[in-house]
């Protein structure tokens, strides 16, 4: 199937200490996109400090060098722009959205914070406690808190970076020392150790002087080698049980295993239009097929990734289905059903023009996101970061406009013959009345 694909232009540049820069202008809009992608998260941080690299986060926060506490939100917003910043499983980002005449502010708060972040016994002690009570309100004081971003990764997997907590344990937190930040920050925040991305209303060569102006000082630093996370796809299902004492249903998730999505993106692409087969619309499988039809769900979804972005994580990941149902539903049933949709899709094969319905669907969702300036430049500093190759942002509608029928059936029999981990949470609330699921994603600030 041919899709429209857009046509940013992307210029890619290394500075003399290491920083991959990519600049992609776009005059149509009056606004800037300044985000810098470090290459650590979650699975980066030493054993005994679950949540260390969330913390760091937010330690980058409270001040640098030229910038005091509080200052850098104080100066992005008195310009009219915004800013934040998020822990993934394999990166850090930081990222503001300003008016374009205010490029330079974005450039210099960015530059400040890689060369000299405050960090301070003071900071890390009050961060610390942040990122605690954000813990208690977004886990554990809600419904469904950390399912099953948090509690399916150690059923899926065995090795530490892969299964444990991101979002920290409270004593791991609590034992965090200056020490631990600066050998943090020494490691992982060197400047050949990131991507400066620059999208929107600009020219790439007064751009590029500005970001040598305030970047090309940085001092070089070694950079660590990135060890391999992979882990054998498992043969046997694994299966674990948690109650949830805030929750009024029970809840299942399912994990699987996919291809690496960096090196062999093509394997992948239809493990992502089969997330769409399964649960995008009223007229996907699963939805047909659990909430219409057997009634067994009040809610499903699938997705790819530990935040359902698929394309912002390396290997490995899992291909996550989630359900929400009723007590007189058993997880059994919903198994069932589900194994019999990805049976049918594996021999079956897809029906007329659904193949087409999905693919039209994804690339609309490309180009929208694509569309938006700071999305854009979310996705090419990613695409930097992890395959070197930002022009994906262009390349991405078309290259799911050429998975076919007979792929995505072989994803489907892929699946059924892997070993699945399957989480159940029982609801342990008294009442039906309860919270909204929470969606699972990034942070802060």
């Amino acid at each position: 199937m041919s899709l429209p694909a857009p046509s940013y232009p992307v210029e890619r540049v290394t500075l003399a200490n290491g920083l991959r820069v990519v600049l992609a202008p776009d005059r149509t809009s009056p606004v800037v996109a300044v985000a810098v992608h470090y290459d650590v998260g979650f699975r980066s941080e030493p054993e005994g400090r679950t949540g260390f690299a969330h913390l760091f986060e937010h330690l980058m926060f409270q001040g640098s060098e030229n910038v005091g506490k509080a200052e850098h939100p104080k100066f992005v917003q008195a310009a009219g722009g915004t800013f934040n910043g998020s822990t993934h499983p394999d990166f850090t980002d930081y990222f503001e959205l300003l008016p374009s005449g205010a490029l330079e502010l974005a450039l210099f708060l960015e530059a400040d914070r890689m060369r000299a972040p405050k960090i301070t016994q003071e900071n890390l002690n009050n961060q610390i406690a942040v990122v605690q009570e954000e813990i208690r309100v977004n886990v554990m004081n809600r419904p469904y808190g950390g399912f099953p971003w948090i509690s399916l990764p150690p059923v899926a997997f065995d090795t530490f970076p892969n299964a444990h907590n991101g979002y920290g344990d409270f004593s791991e937190l609590q034992a965090a020392s200056l020490a631990d930040a600066g050998s943090f920050f020494d490691d992982y925040y060197a400047p050949g150790n990131a991507v400066l991305a620059v999208v929107g209303d600009f020219d790439p060569a007064p751009a590029l002087a500005l970001v040598e102006r305030h970047f090309g000082d940085v001092p070089a630093r070694p950079v660590p080698a990135r060890p391999s996370f992979a882990e054998p796809v498992p043969t046997t299902e694994r299966r674990q049980t948690l109650v949830d004492a805030l929750a009024p249903q029970p809840a299942l998730a399912v994990g699987y295993r996919v291809p690496d999505p960096v090196a062999d993106l093509t394997g992948y692409l239809p493990f992502v239009v089969l997330t769409d087969i399964l649960t995008s619309g009223d007229a996907s499988r699963l939805e047909r097929r659990l909430v219409q039809k057997d009634r067994s769900v009040t809610d499903v979804g699938t997705y790819l990734g530990t935040f359902g972005d698929p394309f912002d994580q390396r290997d490995p990941l899992l291909f996550t289905i989630r359900a929400v149902h009723p007590t007189e539903s058993p997880a059994e049933a919903i198994l069932g059903a589900v194994d019999e949709e990805l049976d049918r899709l594996a021999t079956d094969g897809l029906a007329d023009g659904e193949l087409d319905r999905v693919q039209a669907r994804l690339a609309a969702g490309l180009l929208r996101e694509a569309d938006d300036t700071l999305a854009r430049a979310s996705s090419v500093a990613t695409h930097e970061l992890q395959r070197g190759r930002p022009e994906l942002i262009n390349e991405l509608p078309g290259l799911f406009g050429e998975v076919s029928a007979d792929a995505v059936s072989a994803a489907a029999a892929a699946l059924r013959s892997q070993g699945r981990s399957v989480l159940e949470l029982l609801a342990g609330a008294t009442s039906k009345s309860g919270g909204e699921e929470p969606k699972s994603g990034g942070e802060d600030q």
